[in-house]
This record gives C-alpha cells, structure tokens and sequence, in this order.
C-alpha cells in the first residue's frame, strides 16, 4: 500500500526548509500489530501469525480511519522474515493501510523523542474512536 497524501512545506524559524508536514486534519497512525490488532504473538512461534483472528474493533476503527484520509503504518517487533505472512494476514482480514514498519524493538517501555508532534495512546483491549483527555507527559527541561 502506499501513502499518496499531500505533504506541506515546512520552514524554521530562519526560513530554511525542513521536513515536510501533513495537513492537520491529516493523523500519521502507527498501530502495534500483536496484542493491538489482534491476539500478541511471539517472533517464537509464527506459525501462529497467519491463523490468529484480528480484533473486530480494531478492523473496524483502523479501517475507518483509513477512509477518513488517514495514514495507517502498522508497526510491529516481528521481523523482516515474518513480512510476508503478516502482509498476507492483513490482507486476508481487510485490514487498509498504507505502510508497515518491521522490527520495532521488543519489550516494550518504548520513549519517543522526535522533532514533530507526537502523540501516544496506549491500547486497552478496545478499539474506540479517540477521546481528548489532559494528561501529564515527560518533556525536556
């Protein structure tokens, strides 16, 4: 799949170029694949990777996020090798997206630090449409 959205030019305060930014009705998804759309599989044992049911909410949310004009990145521990049969496994359960990220690394406590927004959510066992809540958060000093 492949992301085809416009992508705003972007200035620093001296007025040179940066990176590019979406739209701002526009949200950049990266979604967790085991344990968030489906059931958590280890690298350990693939061969459940393609048999393991996706979580009907997330289908559904994912999917409809992807129609609003969304970008859908699936982003997952599981290795170059497990491609295939992950790509195989979204297709068969029609899931949409744009692009997938392999080998996110494993255990979890994960701290992004970027240049651009961002915004986490943690999954909960349930795919909703997204609420604002005020929370506090770890920023630079």
């Amino acid at each position: 799949m492949e992301n085809n959205k416009e992508l705003n030019k972007a200035f620093n305060d001296q007025g040179e170029a940066i990176s590019p930014i979406l739209p701002d009705e526009v949200k950049n998804f990266l979604i967790d694949i085991d344990g968030t759309i489906c059931d958590d599989i280890p690298n350990e044992e693939p061969e459940r990777m393609g048999t393991c049911l996706p979580y009907m909410d997330a289908l559904k949310i994912v999917n409809k996020w992807y129609d609003e004009g969304h970008i859908i990145t699936f982003f997952t521990s599981r290795t170059e090798e497990h491609r295939a049969v992950t790509e195989e496994w979204l297709k068969k359960h029609n899931f949409k997206w744009h692009g997938i990220l392999m080998e996110k690394p494993r255990g979890g406590n994960y701290h992004w630090i970027d240049n651009h927004i961002v915004k986490a959510t943690r999954f909960k066992g349930r795919f909703t449409d997204l609420v604002v809540k005020e929370k506090k958060i770890e920023v630079f000093k």
